[in-house]
């Protein structure tokens, strides 16, 4: 196999702001293995707040070249080799997992999601992602998204209801609201008890990631469902979260890829959790593979793509707000075309 790698600088539609940053552009990387006359396509979008960036992964993914080897469709033992060789690098490792399920089920000619035993037509809605900004800020940016059945809502600062009533008054959307473990336990409650009069559907990461104790105190005190991010990466830490919240989501680029998302789904399922699949900003190319599983969680929020102004593919489509996956062999992606250039 020949794992071959660049970066692309995606500039953003609005300026991108959380609790803790705020960017106009990403740097990801994007991978292609080749294989005999078929070949995968795969993206690492990295995030500082986990270690990693694209020179990172680019790194990563040069020391991959040299160690991939053999038949791609032993995926559990080249994936475990990945986990060994690349330990802190996840999204390095999402790009070369996405990419040989990519290559796998092109190389059978049928979608992922087929091989993979799943009903495309059980996707469910993703939400749309609204930037921490001014209230009237935010208000115009939700303008803009257009009739968007649900939206999320970034907030962590001193003017989290006044935002939240804003768009609340020029919406009826479903909301979500996502801290970014930018509350403590006594704001979070306080904020939440709040928040309930605009009717959200739950909050996203209110505590920080490690204060599990504070997360149990609160979910118990409020009815409000609490959804998971940065507290949970692999399947591992989904048993020691029993009790702090109703809900995790998942992330490729936080796990290592499709094939671990899947057995986390499974592990959350068995703890009674709701499963919700998250991106990153990433390209059609990590949002498509992503949306493969969908078919098989309750929320989605894979709207990174939709954030972007120059996604370089296209892939999964968004209808009122539903995922509709392309049939197309491998995870469907293709290279986006120019305008005025007709598609080979």
């Amino acid at each position: 196999m020949e794992l071959l790698h660049h970066q692309v600088i995606l500039h953003l539609k609005h300026t991108f702001r959380t609790s803790r940053e705020a960017s106009d552009q990403r740097r990801n990387v994007i991978c292609r293995i080749n294989f005999g006359d078929t070949f995968g396509v795969g993206e690492a979008a990295p995030s500082i707040y986990y270690g990693q960036d694209a020179d990172s992964a680019g790194e990563a993914l040069r020391r991959a070249a040299d160690r991939l080897a053999g038949d791609p469709f032993l995926l559990e033992d080249l994936l475990a080799d990945m986990a060994r060789l690349l330990p802190h690098q996840s999204a390095a490792r999402a790009a070369i997992d996405i990419a040989l399920h990519d290559l796998v089920a092109r190389t059978l000619g049928v979608p992922l999601y087929r091989l993979l035993g799943l009903d495309p037509g059980r996707t469910p809605r993703t939400s749309i992602t609204v930037g921490l900004d001014r209230p009237e800020v935010m208000q115009r940016k939700v303008r803009e998204l257009g009739p968007a059945p649900i939206i999320k809502i970034k907030v962590g600062g001193e003017r989290d209801e006044e935002i939240v009533r804003a768009i609340r008054e020029i919406t009826p959307a479903i909301l979500r609201v996502d801290a970014n473990a930018a509350w403590t336990a006594p704001q979070a409650l306080e904020k939440i008890s709040a928040l309930e009069a605009y009717d959200i559907e739950f909050v996203e990461q209110p505590l920080a990631a490690d204060d599990l104790e504070g997360l149990r105190w609160l979910q118990e005190r409020t009815e409000m469902p609490i959804v998971l991010d940065e507290s949970v990466r692999t399947a591992e830490d989904i048993p020691r979260l029993a009790g702090c919240a109703r809900g995790i989501n998942i992330k490729l680029m936080k796990c290592g890829g499709l094939r671990e998302a899947l057995r986390m789904i499974h592990v959350g399922r068995a703890h009674g959790f709701q499963i919700m699949l998250g991106c990153m900003v990433e390209t059609s190319v990590a949002i498509t593979a992503a949306a493969q599983l969908s078919p098989l969680v309750d929320y989605a929020d894979l709207d990174g793509h939709l954030l972007i102004e120059d996604d370089p593919y296209e892939g999964v489509e968004v209808t009122d707000g539903k995922l509709i996956l392309p049939d197309r062999p491998g995870i469907g992606v293709r290279r986006r075309q120019p305008r005025g250039e007709d598609r080979p």
